[in-house]
């Protein structure tokens, strides 16, 4: 395949969604070709799937059910969304992807990692971020963003300590993987995070260089 695939990943709160349109417009005044989706979600099951799993109203969904949830929204999304883009040389920032089932089931539910990587490497077919941003924002910082533009989804609304288990999932999925993980600190202002983000974007692609009214140039 001869696109790129950049994963954006982190705690709730930790301004993925903002990020990636971020990147996303800046590349595209480069004239890159761009996909930018989201799990869960990304396709029409996907985006069903999601209603499901952060609907507070389903307080009785177990964790097992959980994870094979996600793991089929994940399984359509390759097929449907990432696959053919990556096919067609585009660079797709995708908001999640499998290290959240990793940190959220697995050290924020607590279940054994052997089986959700399995499930999931069936899901993902082989595919596989060639780099994953990791934004980091404490729990309380991240939570309190949500709750002050409206009301906590399913996962949000879990006790504080899964979201530091989560957090800290993550920061252990970074070790494990350096060169593919790249962590910024997104409790700073969004601009300035915003520019850290580009310049690893920028690096790993190579050869970027993008006019920041701001800020001259960056690359």
């Amino acid at each position: 395949m001869s696109g790129f695939f950049i994963t954006f990943e982190g705690p709730d709160g930790a301004g993925k969604t903002t990020q990636i349109n971020k990147v996303a417009g800046k590349l595209r005044q480069l004239g890159k070709k761009v996909a930018v989706t989201r799990e869960p979600g990304g396709t029409k099951l996907g985006e069903a799937i999601r209603n499901i799993l952060l609907d507070p109203q389903q307080n009785n969904l177990c964790s097992e059910a959980e994870v094979l949830l996600y793991a089929a929204a994940r399984a359509q999304h390759v097929v449907e969304v990432i696959k053919p883009a990556l096919a067609e040389g585009k660079i797709v920032l995708c908001d999640r992807f499998l290290d959240s089932s990793i940190a959220y089931q697995g050290f924020g539910r607590k279940l054994n990692l052997d089986i959700i990587q399995t499930v999931n490497r069936y899901a993902v077919a082989g595919i596989k971020p060639d780099l994953t941003v990791l934004l980091d924002v404490p729990v309380t910082v991240g939570l309190q963003r949500i709750k002050s533009k409206g009301g906590l989804d399913r996962i949000e609304s879990e006790k504080l300590v899964f979201h530091e288990q989560v957090r800290q999932g993550f920061y252990q999925l970074s070790r494990q993987e350096p060169d593919r993980f790249r962590v910024i600190d997104a409790s700073r202002p969004v601009d300035v995070v915003s520019r850290q983000v580009w310049q690893v974007v920028a690096e790993r692609l190579g050869d970027l260089q993008y006019e920041d009214d701001n800020h001259g140039g960056t690359g």
